[in-house]
């Protein structure tokens, strides 16, 4: 059996996937309060681990078990256009997933805890007989959790050196809990394949006008709540930092619900990184207030 080229490889990992989880640990680390010094390469290992590691593994773990819906949704993907022969795919997938076992071991405890759980919930997603990704409720919440609020905790525990304070962990759940939308987002652009294949992702289930109204709630509620804690906190200049966030995303949503299939793209790239922008304001108000305390 043929060796895949390192391109193919490096496609399957989808790099331009690792941001979200890079960026959620980056946002734990600083809501932590605790000084980097000291601390400078357990902080790089750690953004290695979300993003090149556990995020690329969920990606070829995904691809794998997808390959026949690719063939349908995106033929051009590295497995279904045989730029990955055989059972490389799997081969990859595995090897990636020791990696980051490996990683988080030397790392420290709580981060091996939390990469596990992210690691398990990439295989449940995508593989059976989970395969959570079935039923978009389900693998939508998988993915948020993965992709945001467990970086978000690995961050702060690096940092902490320990267990993450009860504020962080309420704030990296409420943005993993906002990710459900914006994993709703991404499934637009596979209605036809997923209708085909028996994948009940939301716009699926629901029709794309309801799982746009879905995905916006989704993303919204939990702002709103981050702005009542912030306030709660003592942070009223971050909570209107969020606040004024949110109002431009609820803006960009009228514009998206108005069509839902042509614009989900243009509101994950316009909108979506206004969510991510206000997940950094909380985590420096957070910052703040575990200095204090």
């Amino acid at each position: 059996m043929p060796l895949p080229a390192p391109s193919a490889v490096a496609e399957l990992l989808k790099p331009i996937t690792w941001f979200p989880p890079m960026w959620a640990f980056a946002c734990g680390a600083v809501a932590s309060g605790a000084s980097a010094d000291g601390r400078l390469w357990l902080v790089a290992a750690g953004v290695v681990l979300a993003g090149p590691l556990v995020c690329a593994t969920s990606q070829a773990v995904n691809d794998w078990f997808d390959r026949e819906v690719d063939a349908i949704n995106e033929p051009q993907r590295p497995i279904p256009s045989g730029r990955m022969p055989g059972r490389w795919g799997l081969y990859v997938a595995v090897a990636w997933t020791l990696l980051s076992l490996a990683a988080a071991w030397a790392i420290g405890p709580w981060v091996l805890a939390a990469a596990a759980l992210g690691l398990a919930l990439a295989w449940a997603y995508s593989a059976p007989p989970l395969r959570l990704k079935q039923n978009g409720w389900w693998g939508n919440a998988a993915c948020g959790l993965c992709y945001e609020g467990l970086a978000w905790i690995t961050g702060a525990a690096v940092m902490a050196g320990g267990a993450p304070s009860l504020r962080s962990l309420i704030l990296a759940a409420l943005y993993s809990a906002g990710a459900h939308g914006i994993m709703t987002l991404n499934d637009f652009k596979s209605i036809g394949g997923d209708q085909r294949m028996g994948i009940g992702s939301l716009p699926v289930r629901l029709g794309p006008q309801r799982a746009a109204q879905v995905a916006c709630w989704a993303m919204a509620l939990p702002q709103v709540v981050v702005i009542a804690l912030l306030v709660d906190w003592g942070q009223p200049l971050h909570a209107a930092g969020v606040g004024a966030l949110l109002a431009v995303q609820l803006l960009m949503m009228r514009r998206f619900l108005a069509a839902p299939v042509e614009r989900a793209l243009w509101y994950s790239g316009f909108g979506v990184p206004l969510y991510v922008l206000g997940m950094l304001v909380a985590a420096f108000a957070l910052r703040a207030v575990e200095r204090v305390t």
